[in-house]
């Protein structure tokens, strides 16, 4: 598929700063006099909000993995035709938090291969056919910081969403093992930042990725 705009997505484990640091992305890019979208998955979409409820919170092993990837491809496919491809064809910077990575990372490498990547392939190629970001950007940190940066910010919310994050200490490592396997395995597409930084920092590597990836002068 080929689009006038771009798309990003931002990924990593629990905790390691996404949500923050889309937003100094987006204000950067918008700033520079691009159209910027910032969207999420799940919960993209009013549909995907439902899908996110039934996905992030619960008992943590209410789902096994193979039901578990159906609908988070679900709500993938539902964001791809009714907001992402939309906004790409009108030449819009499209910034997602999270999007297919998450999925083989956490339900393929997260459960030590109970989804297999031959399944999960089968099953994005289904889905999303051919297309994929142009950039990902992979925010790293040590598992248990991450997750103590995760629970105290559930501290402030009204309804957590901590199903993932109540999973036993090897499902994170496997999971952040996953996501540096899937930036060895996708070196023109993925960009791994150590996120275990101050923000400012993390943000200028972020911003220096993007400008080399696309050859742009973001100021």
């Amino acid at each position: 598929m080929n689009f006038k705009g771009k798309f990003i997505t931002v990924e990593g484990g629990d905790g390691s700063g996404k949500s923050t640091q889309i937003k100094l992305l987006s204000k950067l890019i918008t700033d520079n006099d691009f159209e910027t979208i910032v969207t999420k998955e799940p919960g993209g979409t009013e549909v995907g909000l439902e899908l996110r409820k039934i996905l992030l919170t619960g008992e943590k092993d209410r789902w096994d993995p193979i039901s578990e990837t159906l609908l988070f491809f679900t709500d993938r496919r539902y964001h791809l035709l009714n907001k992402i491809f939309p906004a790409l064809e009108e030449s819009k910077i499209v910034i997602s938090d999270r999007f297919a990575d998450s999925t083989l990372a956490y339900q393929h490498y997260g459960y030590k291969n109970k989804l297999t990547k031959s399944q999960y392939d089968n099953i994005y190629n289904l889905s999303v056919g051919d297309f994929e970001p142009d950039l990902t950007l992979i925010l790293d940190i040590p598992v248990e910081d991450g997750l103590k940066r995760s629970f105290k910010k559930s501290e402030t919310m009204v309804e957590t969403e901590l199903r993932f994050e109540g999973m036993d200490l090897s499902f994170h490592e496997n999971l952040r093992q996953g996501f540096l396997s899937i930036a060895q395995n996708n070196p023109k597409r993925c960009v791994v930042i150590n996120a275990n930084r101050p923000i400012e920092d993390v943000a200028l590597d972020i911003k220096n990725a993007v400008n080399k990836h696309f050859n742009w002068e973001l100021k």
